[in-house]
């Protein structure tokens, strides 16, 4: 098997060339039944949540507020992130997700109703997110 052209100075594992593919739901694209379907979980709902409210968080974030394991943060993050509600960085070892912009304003705007209703909700979240020992520093973005 010849290596296509195209893919060249791609990284490789194993001598197999790879390439991440990021799916982005464009604001035309996302229906109020995918939103829905995000939310319905309550990890997801909870984790959604508190980014929209502190812009923010990594997975280490989320596993003390949430008080879950980092597999099932993860799990439920890129199912987040696979239907364009989140995006993600990379900053050295920390991996930071926040609410996608390209999301409808519908939709930010039902996050931020959602949450002035619901701040008893997620109260015992925030508070264990703030007493969180050795929060990750967030860089600058450059751009």
């Amino acid at each position: 098997m010849r290596p296509v052209s195209a893919l060249r100075g791609l990284p490789s594992i194993y001598g197999n060339t790879y390439i991440r593919l990021s799916i982005c739901i464009g604001a035309a694209m996302i229906t109020p039944p995918d939103v829905f379907k995000c939310l319905a979980d309550e990890t997801r709902a909870r984790a959604t949540l508190l980014i929209a409210s502190l812009g923010e968080l990594c997975v280490c974030e989320l596993m003390c507020a949430l008080g879950d394991s980092q597999p099932k943060i993860s799990r439920h993050l890129a199912q987040l992130r696979s239907n364009g509600m989140l995006l993600d960085r990379r900053q050295g070892q920390w991996v930071y997700y926040r609410l996608n912009p390209a999301l409808p304003a519908w939709v930010h705007e039902m996050l931020q109703v959602t949450l002035q209703a619901n701040s008893q909700w997620l109260a015992d979240n925030t508070l264990r997110l703030k007493c969180m020992d050795d929060r990750p520093v967030r860089e600058a973005a450059c751009c």
